[in-house]
């Protein structure tokens, strides 16, 4: 097995069985990193690594661990390489279709769940869904709610789809829609929506796991507002007087987003702080 040493140093040929813990050191990894991509591999979990590290891989598996390490040496994003992701308590199936849920996404579940009794039959909308986070997030904890959500990649609501059925969460639908474009008539009790907010040209694009991410879910335009805009312009006509809706954006996007939801009448304007302190999350209330 040619597994590459940290660093610049050549890779080097291992004749000898390796041990857990000898493919972790030779991985070119952090330890975290090496640690989830063989318990990946192996089907276990980092426990069993830490109390097996003399337990020998097989040529299969020091093959395809080495495998594994060298595409994350080269940026692929760890989510892509195990094809899972933690998010709100939910162990999520992520493909390469879909942007990676991102624990700042998580402000708009707690949002939901703040404006949503846990007996109230509410009607929710998630817009963008990707692999339908932050709609399954929503309807595990308030079942007696119905969520519908949207997203313009077919691939992508295939994906929520399939994670529904296997966390088993009824009631939920995923549809394709250029956001309100295919959204039966209807009013809703809350709208949330991450859209894409990255501006075209933004450095970013080319950096870390986002030169992996889908650019559909992430470019947003010129000044990283476009789809934000068609939000605001649109949500009226789907809301009940007196619903919320709550949109995901960049960093330095909350004076704006805030002012585009007052010019479209909207009231109790607000702007939340993700864990890093990031004005993250703008939400508003739908005239009564």
């Amino acid at each position: 097995m040619r597994i590459p040493m940290a660093g610049s140093k050549p890779a080097r040929t291992v004749a000898t069985p390796l041990t857990v813990n000898r493919a972790l050191a030779l991985s070119g990894l952090v330890s975290f990193e090496a640690k989830v991509l063989l318990a990946h591999l192996l089907a276990t979990d980092r426990a069993w690594l830490a109390a097996h590290g003399d337990a020998t891989l097989t040529i299969e598996q020091a093959k395809s661990f080495d495998a594994l390490a060298r595409r994350r040496r080269e940026g692929v994003p760890i989510a892509y390489l195990t094809g899972r992701r933690e998010f709100y308590g939910l162990d999520l199936e992520i493909t390469a279709d879909v942007l990676i849920p991102r624990p700042e996404s998580e402000i708009l579940v707690d949002f939901a769940l703040a404006k949503i009794g846990e007996a109230e039959a509410a009607r929710v909308l998630d817009l963008g869904s990707g692999s339908g986070a932050v709609a399954l997030a929503i309807a595990k904890a308030r079942p007696a709610s119905r969520v519908l959500g949207v997203d313009l990649s077919s691939a992508a609501s295939a994906l929520a789809r399939r994670n529904a059925r296997r966390l088993q969460i009824a009631n939920v639908e995923f549809i394709d829609s250029d956001w309100f474009e295919r959204v039966p008539p209807g009013e809703f009790d809350l709208i949330v929506a991450n859209p894409p907010y990255v501006a075209d040209g933004d450095p970013h694009l080319a950096q870390d796991d986002l030169r992996y991410e889908p650019a559909i879910a992430l470019n947003g335009g010129v000044d990283g507002l476009a789809a934000i805009r068609r939000i605001v312009d649109g949500a009226s006509g789907y809301m009940k007087p007196g619903g919320w809706l709550a949109i995901e954006h960049g960093h330095d996007q909350a004076g704006s987003v805030q002012a585009l939801l007052r010019a479209a009448g909207f009231e109790a304007v607000n702007t939340q702080r993700d864990l890093a302190g990031v004005l993250r999350t703008t939400s508003a209330r739908h005239p009564a």
